[in-house]
């Protein structure tokens, strides 16, 4: 057996992002250590900057100087997000509670994501937003103060919807309640507390309190990202004699459902130094090879918990044997790239027998199949790009990868931590 490895992936974007939102309308000195300094993540930070907020950066940690949610200003330009869905939904929800004109854009795979989802929501709630073709970027937003409450039936299980009204919602003195059809991932809600914020969670339902005031001057620790420690305990389970373990993983229960999945596939994985940090679930995951792989159904409400991991238990499902199946899931068609398609196109030109659906697809899994040279095309969808990559390295074969520079969105130091995993 090979020596144990040990790798902290990078750290969680979704906490990133949040810790630096709220960071920037608390009153207060927030330091963020182990920030994930991700295209994306970055993108956040020069929003906020962009109107008003006073932000340090360092290699180890950010320093935002918060002033409160009522100091932000108009921006002098458009603020571009990138790539990132994350900033522009978040923030979108933040502006439209401000007494200023601001307008919102990203790049040309942003520019084709649907907006509309937050756009319903905050426009109820008294905002006024233009946006191209009605819901996509680039979005002109007049925001209003205070904003109107609002009980909003959200029709998708979405966190960064649930956000935005949140955010927007911290500027009203109605109520402002969400109810979702599945709990989506909270870290918004858990974070909130960690400021002070009154958040009210029944079931699928979250409220704000009376108190609506962030108050900083405390330290935020951001643990790894199980969306970027998920590459690397599929690579454990399915190369041999392989043994990692992932240290100070983010373990919330609303973001851990690829475990649901190692439980069904039966994976050989424990978890070990579990603790609570900021009201987020953090522990170790310890993964190793494992010989025989069960098929599995990925469906329902495990699929907010592991949207982002669908790409690499894609790859696992190769190596179950027999039949696994993800339904329920075309929200995979509005990410970065149609996910469903480019992941069964390029499924099949490795030599592997998948059924596309509209929601999903099946993939006919076996533990000895002898896949054959491709050419992989990443649609500049990062975790396309290192879906295949793991593929790559666990099979031995001749596989091309069309590009990685998309990897650097979410995990910079990817294709190093692949190496070292390698030796």
């Amino acid at each position: 057996m090979a020596k144990v490895k040990r790798i902290r992936p990078a750290s969680d974007k979704s906490i990133s992002h949040r810790a630096v939102i709220f960071s920037s309308i608390s009153k207060g000195r927030v330091k963020i250590s182990n920030m994930l300094f991700s295209d994306d993540t970055l993108r956040t930070i020069k929003a906020m900057q962009s109107i008003g907020v006073e932000i340090e950066i360092s290699s180890k940690h950010v320093i935002v100087n918060g002033a409160g949610k009522y100091s932000l200003k108009e921006p002098n330009n458009v603020i571009d997000m990138g790539n990132s869905g994350t900033s522009a939904r978040l923030i979108s929800g933040l502006l439209s509670a401000q007494n200023f004109f601001s307008v919102i854009t990203g790049d040309e795979s942003l520019r084709k994501r649907p907006m509309g989802r937050v756009v319903k929501p905050l426009s109820q709630m008294g905002a006024t937003i233009l946006a191209r073709n009605n819901n996509l970027l680039p979005m002109a937003i007049k925001g209003t103060n205070p904003t109107t409450g609002i009980i909003y039936k959200s029709p998708v299980a979405s966190a960064q919807v649930k956000s935005a009204i949140l955010l927007a919602g911290l500027y009203s003195h109605d109520t402002v309640r969400i109810e979702e059809p599945y709990k989506s991932r909270d870290h918004s809600e858990n974070m909130l507390k960690a400021f002070g914020v009154d958040v009210i969670v029944d079931k699928n339902s979250i409220e704000l309190g009376r108190n609506r005031e962030l108050t900083g001057d405390f330290s935020i620790n951001v643990p790894a990202d199980i969306s970027s420690a998920a590459f690397f305990m599929v690579y454990a389970a399915l190369k041999e004699n392989s043994e990692i373990i992932l240290s100070d993983v983010v373990l919330n229960p609303t973001r851990s459902g690829i475990l649901r999945v190692f439980d069904m596939a039966s994976v050989d994985y424990e978890i070990i130094n579990e603790r609570v940090e900021n009201f987020e679930k953090v522990g170790d995951i310890l993964v190793r090879h494992t010989k025989e792989l069960s098929p599995f159904t990925i469906e329902g409400e495990l699929i907010p918990t592991l949207i982002d991991e669908i790409p690499i238990l894609s790859i696992l499902a190769v190596f179950c044997d027999g039949a696994s199946y993800i339904r329920n899931a075309s929200e995979l068609r509005k990410k970065e790239s149609d996910r469903i398609a480019a992941i069964c196109t390029n499924l099949r030109r490795v030599g592997v027998e998948v059924e596309e659906f509209e929601d999903g697809f099946a993939i006919k899994g076996d533990r000895n199949i002898k896949l054959r040279p491709a050419v992989i095309d990443t649609q500049f969808d990062h975790r396309i790009a290192m879906s295949f990559s793991i593929l790559k390295a666990v099979s031995g074969v001749d596989i091309n990868i069309s590009e990685t520079k998309s990897i650097s969105v979410s995990y910079p130091n990817f294709l190093d931590h692949l190496s070292y995993v390698s030796l």
